[in-house]
């Protein structure tokens, strides 16, 4: 069955974790990066934390500063500007399920990419950076291929 075409082709696309501090400003930054001006992208989460300092190392690493980035709820977000998104694509359970009520009221099609979290991995400052770039390789891949279209068709 063929996704709608709204979903095929995002002109707004939000990505939602737990605590918009990891996986989800990540993941806007790779994708902002991607379609600097065709894509409007933002990420929020179900609950606020701070900005991991081990995202933003990785992203630096790629050439992206998420420095200056502030972890957002979705309330906050329909605060400041609404929740008018194409599509939602979440990265953990708890955002999935937000976004999924979210859609009572909202026009949003709603992706599950299940991403793991690498806030507990244990071991050495090395050894934590690599599982943050597992995550980043993995959403980049994601991003890579549910974008391809996109890619293809603003060339």
């Amino acid at each position: 069955m063929a996704a709608p075409p709204r979903a095929r082709d995002p002109q707004s696309v939000l990505f939602a974790c737990g605590q918009n501090s990891v996986r989800s400003p990540m993941a806007a930054g790779l994708l902002q990066a991607m379609f600097p001006n065709t894509l409007y992208v933002r990420s929020a989460g179900v609950k606020k934390a701070e900005l991991d300092p081990f995202a933003v190392a990785v992203m630096s690493e790629l050439g992206q500063d998420i420095s200056t980035h502030k972890p957002t709820t979705f309330e906050e977000l329909d605060d400041w500007e609404g929740l008018n998104f194409d599509l939602i694509i979440t990265l953990s359970p708890e955002a999935h399920h937000k976004a999924l009520d979210l859609t009572r009221t909202l026009a949003a099609d709603v992706e599950y990419w299940p991403t793991h979290d690498p806030t507990g991995t244990d071991g050495n400052r090395e050894q934590k950076l690599e599982a943050y770039r597992e995550v980043c390789d993995t959403l980049m891949s994601r991003i890579r291929r549910r974008f391809a279209k996109t890619a293809a068709a603003s060339e």
